[in-house]
């Protein structure tokens, strides 16, 4: 019986990849607001850091799972990391060569990566364990990331954007040079986490009668894009990913554009990793033992919502703190869509779960829409208005779409 298998090991292995997910990505928010000082670029031109970083997803994303139904998931997350590391590595002759696209294309390649370690990660926590528990097990995973992602922040956030005011003297060679080092850091420490993978005895292979069970309902479906479910999951994970890029990545260069200097506002972003961990906290405690994984994503939508509102009629720091509010309303909408999205999936659940990490995409695309509007409105927070929909439609997902069997 499932409940009786100790998954203890492998979710410290898989915990162990969520905190390096982690790390990478939440250091995109400083990174925005660095090479848009050293470069001298507009908002929309800034967020090409986030449009680099996840459209690899979409890209990938199909890929991935080829790769892993060849050399099983152990092997693809130790090339995932593997090749992590050539794109942490190539920021140092970007960085030598004062190229924007070569860093661009820096962040395409950890994308890369990280899509396959995300396509076979993510399975993994929904399968090891009840599946109505998948959201607590995924929280306690959260908790690894966003704990990565603080570390990341203040780290990436004090060698890069401390004392600019004094840095602006600076040549862009000079400025740019500071992210040599914590790159070449970051390098070697993504190359000894592969072979780590690679040789670690803990984590085994995944059977697809595993990753979900046939049924009646499911035998006489021929594609993915026959659950109903599965379909608007896809678009509720698009339109979560863009909501949590743009809060997430957008409160240090929106602290700045209220006149907050680059030091203060490069804390502003641990804000919001701090209130996403309450959040799975909260998760953990809660669900499924008190409230379902779809109530919470139903409550998340809306109070995420009623935040976003407050950020557009507030100003200043009140304004900036109800931006960083919305990772609380973030925190469980993950784990909550991934297994209503996937249930009932069967033999197609490895295919569903690389079209969910597909949607990955709406961070690449959704916080490049929001850019564009700011400068056209010339108000960053007036752009944020764009979120009220995206939120909508994860709200309707969470009270019908997910109960939709077929078309």
């Amino acid at each position: 019986m499932q409940e009786n298998k100790n998954y203890t090991g492998p979710l410290i292995i898989i915990g162990l990849l969520f905190f390096v997910f982690g790390f990478v990505t939440w250091v995109n928010g400083t990174l925005i607001s660095f090479f848009k000082t050293a470069f001298g670029l507009s908002n929309a031109n800034s967020y090409l850091v986030t449009f680099a970083f996840f459209i690899s997803y979409t890209v990938m994303a199909i890929p991935s799972s080829y790769v892993l139904k060849k050399v099983g998931f152990k092997k693809g997350m130790s090339v995932g990391l593997a090749i992590m590391a050539i794109g942490t590595f190539i920021f140092v002759p970007a960085a030598k060569a004062e190229s924007y696209p070569l860093f661009l294309a820096g962040l395409f390649t950890i994308g890369i990566g990280l899509t396959l370690l995300q396509t076979a990660s993510n399975p993994y926590a929904t399968i090891l364990g009840p599946r109505e528990s998948a959201a607590q097990r995924i929280s306690i995973l959260g908790i690894a990331n966003k704990t990565a992602g603080i570390i990341s922040q203040k780290v990436f956030g004090g060698i890069l954007l401390a004392g600019s005011v004094a840095g602006a003297a600076l040549s862009s060679k000079e400025q740019l040079a500071k992210v040599i080092t914590p790159y070449m850091i970051l390098t070697g420490v993504l190359i000894a986490l592969a072979v780590l993978i690679l040789l670690t005895k803990g984590l085994p292979e995944v059977s697809e009668e595993q990753e979900g069970n046939d049924n009646s309902i499911n035998l006489a479906k021929t594609s993915i894009f026959d659950f109903p479910n599965l379909v608007l999951g896809l678009i509720a994970l698009f339109c979560y990913v863009g909501v949590e890029v743009i809060a997430g990545d957008s409160i240090i260069s929106y602290g700045i554009s209220l006149g907050f200097s680059s030091e203060e506002a490069s804390q502003f972003g641990t804000y919001t990793l701090w209130l996403m961990m309450l959040g799975y906290v909260l998760g953990i405690v809660l669900i499924p033992k008190y409230v379902s994984q779809q109530t919470w994503l139903k409550l998340s939508s809306i109070f995420g919502i009623i935040v976003t509102i407050f950020a557009l009629v507030t100003t200043g720091f009140t304004s900036v703190l109800c931006i960083a509010i919305l990772g609380l309303a973030n925190a469980i909408m993950w784990p909550a869509i991934w297994p209503l999205a996937i249930d009932g999936l069967g033999k197609f659940t490895k295919t569903g779960s690389a079209w969910l990490i597909m949607m990955i995409a709406g961070g690449a695309i959704l916080p490049l829409v929001y850019g564009s509007l700011a400068d056209f409105l010339h108000s960053s927070q007036t752009a944020y208005a764009i979120m009220i929909p995206l939120y909508a439609f994860v709200l309707y997902f969470a009270m019908l779409g997910y109960k939709k069997k077929s078309w």
